[in-house]
């Protein structure tokens, strides 16, 4: 396990290596908003990992990563009182499918950007996960190669920092 990841302009630094990413698609702002595409300035903790049980046999993901069941959710709705938490289906609140069938998300570490003390409005679900081709921006997360994604988890600490400035 090891430290830091360093968002530049040129990728993340993170052991010693340089990854492609993509961020969002508002850009990197101090003032990140629910639903500006924003990717927020700031140190953000990686949180937790969760993961397709049935898509990545074999992976080597550390012992604190947890399966993604049928069922769970992200809020994204400010409404929600559980806003920017993990939630279980049935939900009748706006959210994202964490179990898509694409797989961007197949691999997705969650940072503490407004977690777990949610203020709504200021944004939610500031992940790490798998992009969905080079250089397609996302919704204001940090995206990999999966293979870059999987090389990153097998060696990050839980608590480790993702650290974006402009």
């Amino acid at each position: 396990m090891t430290g830091d990841l360093r968002l530049t302009p040129t990728g993340v630094l993170f052991a010693g290596r340089r990854f492609a990413c993509t961020i969002g698609r508002g850009g990197i702002r101090a003032d990140k908003r629910e639903g500006d595409g924003a990717t927020p300035v700031g140190v953000h903790r990686i949180m937790g990992m969760y993961y397709r049980p049935d898509r990545l046999r074999g992976a080597s993901l550390p012992g604190w990563a947890q399966p993604i069941r049928l069922g769970d959710l992200w809020s994204d709705d400010v409404a929600d009182p559980a806003y920017n938490h993990l939630v279980r289906r049935p939900h009748p609140f706006s959210h994202e499918q964490m179990r898509r069938a694409d797989p961007l998300y197949d691999l997705v570490m969650i940072t503490d950007w407004n977690w777990p003390g949610a203020v709504p409005g200021k944004g939610s679900a500031i992940f790490l996960h798998t992009w969905r081709r080079v250089a397609y921006p996302t919704a204001g997360c940090v995206a990999f190669a999966r293979h870059d994604l999987l090389w990153i988890a097998a060696r990050i600490s839980l608590g480790a920092r993702l650290i974006v400035s402009r």
